[in-house]
């Protein structure tokens, strides 16, 4: 089954970013929390970087009411969710909750399947922008997997409100073939995110950054304004911290170095920047990591291109994107677990003819005419350089 299809929709044009709440609290939600981390978005500095959705995952629910409607857990969210979302709204910020395309969530609490008409309009009247919708507890098929999710789409898109539709089947069912056409703004391409390098088995427990970045070879081509591949949330910063990221402490974290590689390429994968550290508490270096505008620039840049891997050889992983007005960004990025030299031709490597001006990221350091990259790198560290063609008067 192949449903892909352009959106029309106006609705997450470019990835979209934001905080969201599982790995590190999970059961722990609440209203509380989601305040705090309103205020602390703002204050931070990270809203004015483009960080806008606050996402409430699994575990938020208390049940239904005599008329079938959803309800939050009255202790933990005394107030509804209404009165949340007013808030975070008043702080120029967007909210987004979560549900599940089966009778049960991930977490056991109550689910959508059979109430989506009902539910979609219950967010809508919340004030709810964003709905991440889980598949835990559904039949394993494509076909049922598509008639589910594109119920709730339709069911969202009745509501006249315009809500950020995240598909979260795990990339097991090829969403990317069909998630547009069921509705969805973006579709989780793997399993759950956990917070190390590298694991020696990828299925649904074990996947570490470098096993999900493998599995996005290829997808470049459904990726676009108003539909983005979603290689799932940013581990960035969690240092160990959460049991489902760290799978109750099985997983250590990853080094900043590693850290700031993730964030780096999910942008050239014009990946939707999720993070789900406390950001209450972020470290300094985390903080610059998170709020780098360049590497920003590149994920939320209008073309809406996503990188594809133009070299894969000899411990290097090189990606190419294609920015708007006639530029691009180049990744290197080295997965050898020790430093190493590297030199790509433009031409030759890359395919790119003439010769190029470039930035290079994190140093800032501008290069005239260059044709060829060279460079040391450290065990998984990358570098970015955003190349522009040199103007007829500089050839």
């Amino acid at each position: 089954m192949v449903l892909f299809v352009r959106s029309q929709s106006s609705v997450a044009l470019t990835p979209p970013m934001g905080w969201n709440s599982w790995n590190l609290f999970e059961e722990d939600v609440s209203d509380k929390l989601i305040r705090e981390i309103a205020d602390a978005l703002v204050s931070s500095g990270m809203s004015r970087a483009g960080y806008q959705y606050i996402v409430i995952d699994d575990f938020w629910v208390g049940g239904r009411n005599a008329s079938n409607e959803l309800f939050p857990d009255p202790i933990r969210f005394p107030h509804g969710i209404k009165a949340l979302a007013d808030y975070v709204h008043s702080k120029g910020l967007k909210l987004g909750i979560y549900s599940d395309a089966a009778a049960l969530t991930c977490g056991g609490v109550t689910g959508s399947y059979n109430f989506e008409e009902r539910d979609a309009t219950t967010f809508a009247n919340w004030g709810i922008d964003y709905l991440k919708y889980d598949y835990c507890n559904a039949p394993g098929d494509m076909v049922t997997a598509f008639t589910r999710y594109k119920k709730m789409g339709d069911a969202l898109r009745s509501t006249g409100r315009l809500i950020v539709y995240s598909i979260c089947e795990w990339g097991q069912r090829q969403p990317w073939l069909w998630a547009r056409a069921a509705g969805g703004h973006l579709w989780r391409t793997t399993w759950d995110m956990r917070d190390t390098w590298l694991s020696d088995r990828y299925d649904n427990g074990h996947n570490g950054i470098m096993n999900t970045i493998e599995k996005q070879k290829g997808l470049e081509k459904y990726a676009g304004p108003g539909g983005w591949n979603d290689p799932d949330l940013l581990v960035t910063g969690l240092s160990g911290k959460g049991k489902s990221s760290s799978l109750n402490g099985r997983f250590t974290g990853c080094s900043l170095t590693e850290y700031r590689s993730q964030f780096a390429v999910w942008c050239m994968l014009a990946s939707p920047l999720m993070v789900n550290l406390d950001v209450r508490r972020m470290d300094t270096a985390v903080k610059a990591i998170l709020l780098n505008k360049e590497l920003i620039a590149i994920d939320q840049d209008v073309l809406g291109s996503q990188a594809s891997v133009v070299i894969d050889a000899n411990g290097w992983l090189v990606f190419k994107k294609e920015l708007s007005n006639d530029r691009y960004a180049i990744c290197v990025l080295n997965r050898q677990n020790v430093s190493a030299y590297f030199s790509f031709n433009l031409e030759s490597a890359l395919k790119m003819h003439g010769r190029w001006n470039a930035q290079e990221i994190f140093t800032n350091r501008r290069l005239r005419g260059v044709k060829t990259f060279t460079g040391e790198l450290t065990a998984h560290d990358c570098v970015i350089y955003v190349l522009s063609a040199m103007n007829s008067l500089t050839k």
